[in-house]
């Protein structure tokens, strides 16, 4: 499932969820302009659990390993965040999407500690925005484009269902890779951590601030 856009417009303009766009595409941008300097830079500036590095928590989750990782998480990150920095404001928004991702590369390498392969990607920053859309945003729909057999279908899924699906799906993959000797891949269990990240620090940083009543795209069917 893809997901191609959400029904709920955001009342305000999302600086922060651009300027994080704007930031993992010219880090990337740099990245592929290293030509073979890339793999260095990767080594420095990626989560390495074995060589852990209190900065590249960070460093890494602006990181990215090819152009369709970049592209998947920048979807995600475009549908589900301009909604959440909406509800939280600006600051407090930075500051969960920032937590969502340490957290996100502390429970991969509680998992893995002794991996010697880079960790790098915004997915687990970007998994706790989901988390925290999730409980904020219920009954809010996603537009998705659905494959089925060769035929492609764009259906309204309600968001509750979507992401739980997702997070059962990361959940299941991420315990069948433990145990497993099998190098890189994909890092679930930042998924898995960032997501559950995203459902405490959203509810917690949202208190006391004004609760607006969600405006739904008025071109797709209102949720009732």
């Amino acid at each position: 499932m893809i997901p191609l856009r959400d029904t709920v417009r955001s009342r305000s303009v999302p600086f922060v969820t651009y300027g994080l766009l704007i930031t993992n595409v010219l880090v990337f941008l740099h990245q592929m302009s290293l030509g073979p300097g890339v793999v260095a830079f990767v080594r420095t500036y990626g989560l390495v659990p074995r060589e852990l590095a209190p900065v590249t928590l960070v460093t890494s989750m602006f990181l990215h390993g090819g152009w369709l990782h970049l592209a998947g998480n920048m979807l995600y990150l475009h549908i589900f965040g301009d909604n959440v920095e909406d509800r939280l404001g600006h600051g407090r928004f930075l500051g969960m999407y920032l937590l969502a991702g340490v957290i996100a590369g502390l429970a991969q390498f509680v998992i893995d500690p002794a991996s010697n392969v880079p960790m790098v990607g915004a997915s687990g920053a970007i998994a706790g925005v989901t988390g925290a859309y999730m409980l904020f945003f219920p009954r809010a729909r996603v537009v998705t484009l659905v494959p089925v057999f060769v035929f492609l279908h764009v259906v309204e899924i309600p968001a509750l269902f979507f992401l739980v699906i997702w997070f059962a799906y990361q959940l299941l993959l991420g315990i069948g890779t433990l145990g497993s000797d099998m190098p890189g891949g994909v890092a679930f269990w930042a998924h898995i951590g960032g997501f559950v990240a995203g459902m405490i620090a959203g509810p917690l940083l949202a208190a006391g601030r004004p609760r607006r009543r969600p405006r739904w795209d008025a071109t797709l069917r209102r949720v009732k």
